[in-house]
């Protein structure tokens, strides 16, 4: 049974392979000039966790199956980071860990994900998430995320019913 739990700093080296398997699923997809081998680096990983991302992890049998940043920007949260191993992907794990960080967050959520990866679109999109419009993605991600220009072109943004319904009452 899978089991999610706050990662420990012992989980560090489990959580930065699952990341760069996962990641595999990106090369050939994104665009090349956004690829890199490996594709989150050791220090990369240490410098987001330094920068406020807490990582949840799902646990089976006292091995790491999966991973999921969340990262709290006053007024939304935002997943980073979510990753399941190759070998238990399409077993819930990714759903069971949003739905822990969604509920660790307790406010409106973003996620932010290559335009190209149509998979973890349709996996937002099937746990209730909605891509935002082009114009408020850019903005979202010019105001939440660090990342170059170049990614912000070539990401999309989704959104949470939460956010959803605090943009429409804000707009009315």
């Amino acid at each position: 049974m899978t089991a999610i739990r706050k990662s420990r700093p012992a989980d560090f080296p489990a959580i930065l392979a699952i990341v760069n398997a996962a990641a595999q699923a990106y090369r050939g997809v994104i665009p090349p000039d956004r690829w890199h081998e490996p594709y989150m680096p050791e220090d990369e990983l240490r410098t987001e966790i330094a920068h406020g991302i807490e990582f949840w992890v799902a646990e089976d049998d006292a091995r790491l199956t999966g991973v999921m940043g969340i990262q709290d920007k006053g007024e939304v949260a935002l997943v980073r980071h979510a990753y399941v191993c190759p070998a238990s992907q399409r077993q819930g794990v990714g759903k069971a860990l949003l739905r822990h960080v969604e509920h660790v967050a307790a406010k409106p959520v973003l996620v932010g994900t290559w335009a190209a990866a149509a998979w973890a679109i349709d996996f937002y999109r099937r746990n209730g998430y909605s891509v935002v419009p082009r114009a408020a993605k850019e903005s979202l991600l010019r105001k939440y995320w660090s990342i170059p220009e170049r990614q912000i072109q070539t990401s999309v943004v989704l959104a949470d019913k939460r956010w959803l319904e605090t943009r429409r009452r804000h707009e009315a």
